[in-house]
């Protein structure tokens, strides 16, 4: 019956109402030896079941690292792929198979090879936020609180390719002064802020500091006191003795934000549409039930071929190698 539900993406099981869903999710990690990682963006009720909180480089390196059988991620296909391309030996759950990614999707393996082929003389680097395909044709992964430091460990007479994001590229690019193409790719969430609606709130809240993540168009960056990773937005706005932040970035980061520092004040950054805030729709697929019958039953399943987790390992081994070289 389950494999049947699962031709949805994810086991629509029906609950138990009376089921306490926090207290039997903690027996089922208990049970099956399993972990669960977060991304910042989740829900609240997810981020606060997870065992781990974390970016795209602190999920990766606790993927990397974990003794659990099992691995549920919450989060988007792509980062749950790469726990499984970390972990092969380990069986990796998403609660929805449908919780994909706009920057992703956005460069398709086939016409990204094509791309690559047209600059044979070019190193690849690629945003994490990209498929397994597009990972295994890359040199070095990287993540965005450490690209400019990994762009920066190369040749200075190394010609690259910087994919999929191209707000993050572009970024980096005037930050180091590189020879970059960029790849055409970006991620909805970050690219439907409101410069007019940022400027008003500005307006209003003068002191307020505008903390933004590099994948932000280049017009909401050059607004940004401060620009930064997930990790590194939140880090931030902990240190800085301002009392008011408007943020650039997926709301889901607020709920840290309020949890770390709740006597201050957190703004989510307007997009140019009704919403009240920005929220990636991808990622507010997996819900608290979703993830209880994802543990429960086990599915769905990151299933991967050998040779291409092979070939997608290399170059995250080397963003690893390189994170700690620096420190990162």
């Amino acid at each position: 019956m389950e494999m049947d539900l699962l031709t949805k993406g994810f086991l629509d099981i029906p609950i138990d109402l009376s089921v306490d869903l926090f207290s039997e999710i903690e027996k089922l990690k208990k049970e099956k030896n399993a972990i669960i990682l977060a991304h910042y963006y989740q829900d609240a009720d997810i981020q606060d079941i997870a065992d781990f909180i974390g970016d795209s480089l602190a999920l990766s390196q606790q993927a990397a690292k974990t003794d659990a059988d099992i691995i549920l991620f919450a989060g988007v296909h792509f980062m749950a792929e790469t726990a499984k391309i970390l972990c092969p030996q380990k069986k990796v759950l998403l609660p929805d198979l449908n919780a994909g990614c706009s920057l992703a999707d956005s460069c398709p393996a086939d016409k990204f090879a094509e791309f690559k082929a047209q600059h044979p003389d070019h190193l690849v680097i690629s945003y994490i936020n990209c498929s397994a395909d597009i990972k295994a044709l890359t040199d070095i992964i990287c993540t965005s609180s450490n690209a400019e430091q990994i762009v920066q460990s190369l040749p200075k007479d190394q010609k690259i390719i910087f994919a999929p994001d191209k707000n993050l590229g572009a970024y980096i690019r005037k930050k180091t002064g590189r020879d970059m193409v960029l790849w055409d790719g970006s991620c909805m969430v970050h690219e439907i802020f409101s410069i007019e609606k940022i400027t008003k709130l500005k307006n209003q809240f003068p002191n307020a500091k505008m903390i933004a993540h590099p994948e932000c168009e280049a017009a909401v960056l050059e607004l940004a006191d401060y620009v930064g990773s997930t990790s590194g937005l939140l880090s931030y706005a902990q240190k800085s003795d301002a009392k008011e932040f408007i943020v650039a970035t997926e709301a889901g980061i607020l709920h840290q934000m309020n949890k770390a520092c709740p006597e201050k004040v957190f703004i989510a950054a307007p997009p140019n549409n009704s919403c009240a805030c920005n929220d990636c729709p991808h990622m507010k697929l997996n819900t608290l039930e979703k993830l209880y019958n994802c543990l429960k039953y086990e599915q769905p399943e990151i299933i991967m071929p050998a040779d291409l987790i092979e070939k997608a390992r290399k170059p995250i081994i080397r963003m690893l190698e390189l994170s700690a070289q620096f420190g990162l």
